[in-house]
């Protein structure tokens, strides 16, 4: 499966009410974007999906991601292919990981050796009776291992939380066939207070992962920068200001080499789908 354009990542999609989401999916369809994505830490995820699929007709659908330890890979292969069955060919499994301090919360000692749980896990799902399609699969990837895996045993790599020079180095480690497809935080606002009160303390918690601290760490931001969540840093991950400077910013990772950008839009209320800016936004990738 080829994937381009721009997409939605929304965990509203996935955690807000059903017919909501559906009222909201069946509108960002309309809008043009190709790709609608959804988190994933456990709990009914194909559900959430099957309720996408069902209230679109075009749009690719994807995990972004797909929690391994919290799924048993024949339950994923045979909903997946469920879907595809129902639905056509356009349901993208997001595999990963996950962060320790939320894997072990529930069953200390559960998260480790994760590039192993990774290629046991594709393991498992291509031992199924019906495996998910390696075309149909990719990682959530930010070290240089599972990139390689990304490309060596899926379909490329869904990177969260990246710079668009993250992206460049994604794309070289990748080559030239595997799909990157990355996914960048925006707040529609051209008033820096107003983007910081609503984006800081959303940064602030993924910077307690591991893995997305270590990633940062090693892209040349300082150990301070992480501590304070300096201008620097939420400037660089978090893309605020206009239609045109996020795009701007879309840009970027599309000249760095992604094949396709899924945009998570932040609103002062994390409960609300930003549905205005969602339309602004596909306004302006129409001019």
């Amino acid at each position: 499966m080829k994937l381009a354009g721009v997409g939605i990542w929304s965990s509203q999609l996935r955690y807000g009410d059903f017919v909501e989401s559906a009222e909201a999916a069946a509108e960002l369809e309309e809008l043009g974007y190709s790709a609608l994505w959804i988190p994933d830490v456990g709990g009914k995820v194909f559900d959430a999906v099957e309720n996408l699929l069902h209230a679109t007709e075009r749009v690719v659908v994807a995990t972004g991601i797909l929690n391994l330890w919290m799924h048993e890979p024949a339950d994923v292969a045979r909903s997946y292919h469920e879907c595809v069955a129902e639905y056509g060919d356009r349901l993208i499994l997001g595999i990963g990981v996950s962060h320790a301090p939320l894997v072990d919360a529930g069953e200390p000692g559960r998260y480790k050796k994760p590039l192993a749980a990774t290629q046991a896990y594709l393991d498992a799902l291509d031992a199924t009776e019906q495996p998910v399609p390696v075309q149909a699969r990719v990682l959530a990837a930010l070290g240089p291992k599972m990139l390689h895996l990304s490309a060596t045993r899926a379909n490329g790599s869904h990177p969260y939380l990246v710079t668009p020079a993250f992206t460049a180095q994604a794309r070289a480690a990748l080559g030239d066939g595997p799909l990157l497809l990355p996914e960048q935080t925006a707040i529609l606002t051209t008033d820096a207070d107003e983007a910081r009160a609503i984006g800081t303390e959303w940064l602030r918690n993924y910077l307690l992962l591991p893995n997305y601290a270590n990633n940062l760490l090693r892209s040349g931001f300082a150990r301070e920068d992480l501590d304070s969540v300096s201008d620097r840093l939420f400037d660089a991950m978090i893309v605020w200001g206009d239609e045109e400077t996020i795009l701007r910013r879309v840009h970027e990772h599309v000249e760095a080499g992604a094949d396709h950008v899924c945009l998570q839009v932040l609103d002062s209320d994390p409960q609300t789908y930003p549905r205005e800016q969602w339309r602004r936004i596909a306004a302006a990738l129409k001019q």
